[in-house]
Formats: structure tokens, C-alpha cells, sequence
């Protein structure tokens, strides 16, 4: 603007100038002062001095913002190094204090955007039935958090006082006001509140995430198989080493010259020392194979958990869902009886085990749904 000033307005003094920007005369002075002493290419000061450049300075610049703090998972450090790098820092602010005010009117002309394009697209939007996914994140505020997976819209996301179900209701049905969509299922954990809040509110139909269900059995399982097996690797490596110190201490005595009394019994020893390295490999080994046996059965629970068959394409009804799911929750309580893991253990599989009828019922309703549509 003051470039802009300047060159639309010869013959204007000093003084008319700076009341013409509305800015302290002192300020128009370093500004003339300033441009006088860049130290950069005169042609490239010229350019960038003049109303072109400086169009194409604020967009180099909102771009820098827009990529590496908004699409990308940088802050606003990165965009004041990328402005000293390049030599922008001697026109344009490259401060935090400067940037942080750039990123805040970027992100509510952003929020605005998004605001007025939902208002738009919404007006000639056709009524759609979606599913959504639920889910609460703490930063460390509670925020209630709902997507549409398959285009990745997010409908809600808001800082709540609590996670009950009337909050998630309302903030969804908020959400949605101006929207022609209606929820007929939801998936997410098995909290009471999304589960109350989806069901009884919405009366829309609720699925368990995947997800939860397998890390209720991870949790349950997983490190206490782990820890099995690096003890298993720790009794091993003990054990060996005691085959050798045996070995060692017989022909240390044998080539010793003077030998007084019966000679101990090395052989039989030695002979215990390698029974118990092999019961020691042979606990290993079995560690080993119910980590590995966990493993496949934990991920064969998403795999078990869909409408159809992920290697043949074909359909699976829901007696088939039930009948996999059951063998696998079956497979994981043996490995965990064999491996004799604790009590608590073998609770956090029961409470993921819990929740397969309703994994089941899931793929009953969708192909329900698929052929209502069809």
C-alpha cells in the first residue's frame, strides 16, 4: 500500500503522504530508509517493492503458511526459517510474532470457508442416509470428534464438558442441523455414552470398532507373552552358559597333573546342564510360537470382522462371522491357558469377547441395508 501510495501519488509531500496510510511519520521514514538499504539485487528489490512484487510476496508467503502449517504437520518456526533461507526476511516479517498473526487469520478465514462452502453445498444437497464413526480425544480437554468415512467429512468436532450421551446428542444433532443427512449407523468403542447416544437418541444402529476389540486383547495377552519369552531367552542363555562352565571345569581337573581322591562326577554334570538347556529351548520355542500364534489370531479379527471374504470376494453370512470370530477368541483363551497367563490376563480377553454378538449383529445389519438399497 505504501508503494502504491507513493507511486500514485507524485508531487504529494511527506507529510501527506504518511496522513494519507493513516501512519506515524516516523514509521513512513524507516520505511523509506529501509528500502534504501536492503541488502539484496537492486533489480530485485525493485520488483519486490513494487505492487506486483508485493502481490506475489503475500502470496509466496500465505502459501509457505498454508502448506507447511496447515496441510503439513509443522508450525510457524519452519515458515519463519524457510523466510530467512530464502532472503524474504529482508521485505516481509519472518518473526514469530509476526507469522503467528498470519497463521490466526488463515485458520478463521479457513474455519470461515469451510462454514460458508457447507452452507452452499448443503442447500442442494439431496437427502442421504451415512454411517459415522465416534470417537472422544483429550488435548486434555474433552473433544467429541464424529467423521463419514467414506468421504473423510468430519461433522463434528468440539470441546464438551463430559462425554455423556445428551452431550454427544445435542453436538451431533447441532452439527447436522442444516444438513439433509440421517445417521443410520455409528461405529466407534463400546463407551456407555456413544453407545446410549447412538441406540436410544439416534435409534440408529451401533457397530464395535475393531480397533478397541483387539487392543482389549493386546492389552490382555500381548505383553504378558512378551515377557514370557525374553525370560524363556534369559533361562537359555543361563542355561548354556552352565553347559560350558561344566565343560570347562572337566578338562580344567583332567589336565591338572595332581589329582587327589575319587574324580567328581564331570559326565553326569555335564549330562544335567544340557537337560536343562534343552527344557530351557523347549520353553522358549513354545513361548515363542504363542507370541506368534496371538499374533495371527488377533489379526485374524479384522479380518474375520467383514461382509465379505478379503481373498475370494465372496460373501459371508453372519453365521459364518460368528462361527470364525468364535474360533478365534477360542484360539487366543487356549494360548493364553497353555502360556499359563494371570487372571487379569485372560479378563481383558472375556470383556473384547463380550462384544462379538454385537460384531455380528454389525454384519447382519449391513447386508440388511445393501439389499433394502438394492
Amino acid at each position: 500500500m505504501f508503494q502504491k501510495a507513493v507511486d500514485g501519488q507524485q508531487g504529494l509531500s511527506e507529510r501527506q503522504i504518511f496522513e494519507l496510510l493513516d501512519v506515524p511519520r516516523s514509521t513512513l521514514q524507516h520505511w523509506l530508509d529501509r528500502k534504501d538499504n536492503i541488502d539484496e539485487y537492486p533489480q530485485l528489490v525493485d520488483f519486490l517493492e513494487s505492487p506486483v512484487g508485493v502481490a506475489f510476496m503475500h502470496r509466496l508467503v500465505l502459501a509457505a503458511q498454508f502448506v507447511i502449517t496447515m496441510v503439513g504437520p509443522c508450525g510457524i518456526r519452519l515458515v519463519s526459517l524457510y523466510l530467512e533461507l530464502t532472503g524474504l526476511d529482508r521485505f516481509v516479517a519472518a518473526s514469530y510474532g509476526a507469522q503467528q498473526k498470519v497463521s490466526s487469520q488463515m485458520e478463521k478465514a479457513i474455519v470461515k470457508f469451510g462454514d460458508d462452502e457447507c452452507a452452499r453445498l448443503a442447500a442442494g444437497m439431496a437427502p442421504k442416509k451415512v454411517s459415522i464413526c465416534e470417537d472422544e480425544t483429550f488435548h486434555p480437554e474433552t473433544c467429541l470428534v464424529g467423521i463419514e468415512p467414506v468421504s473423510n467429512f468430519i461433522f463434528l468436532e468440539k470441546y464438551a464438558p463430559n462425554r455423556k450421551a445428551e452431550e454427544w446428542t445435542n453436538s451431533l444433532n447441532e452439527a447436522l442441523a442444516d444438513l439433509p443427512v440421517e445417521v443410520v449407523q455409528c461405529t466407534s468403542d463400546e463407551g456407555k455414552g456413544i453407545v446410549h447416544h447412538v441406540e436410544k437418541d439416534l435409534g440408529a444402529h451401533h457397530s464395535p470398532d475393531v480397533f478397541h476389540v483387539q487392543n482389549e486383547v493386546v492389552k490382555g495377552v500381548s505383553a504378558a507373552l512378551a515377557a514370557k519369552k525374553k525370560k524363556g531367552g534369559k533361562d537359555v542363555e543361563r542355561a548354556e552358559k552352565e553347559v560350558v562352565k561344566k565343560t570347562a571345569e572337566q578338562e580344567a581337573y583332567f589336565s591338572s597333573k595332581q589329582h587327589a581322591g575319587r574324580p567328581p562326577q564331570f559326565d553326569k554334570r555335564i549330562e544335567e546342564a544340557k537337560e536343562k538347556e534343552a527344557e530351557a529351548k523347549k520353553l522358549l520355542e513354545a513361548a515363542q510360537c504363542h507370541q506368534e500364534d496371538a499374533k495371527n489370531a488377533i489379526r485374524g479379527i479384522s479380518r474375520d470382522y467383514h461382509p465379505y471374504d478379503l481373498e475370494t470376494g465372496k460373501p459371508k453370512s453372519a453365521e459364518e462371522v460368528s462361527a470364525a470370530l468364535e474360533q478365534r477368541f477360542a484360539e487366543i483363551e487356549n494360548i493364553a491357558s497353555e502360556a499359563q497367563l494371570p487372571d487379569r490376563c485372560t479378563a481383558r480377553v472375556e470383556k473384547a469377547k463380550r462384544v462379538q454378538p454385537s460384531m455380528v449383529a454389525t454384519i447382519t445389519f449391513f447386508f440388511v441395508t445393501v439389499g433394502a438399497k438394492v
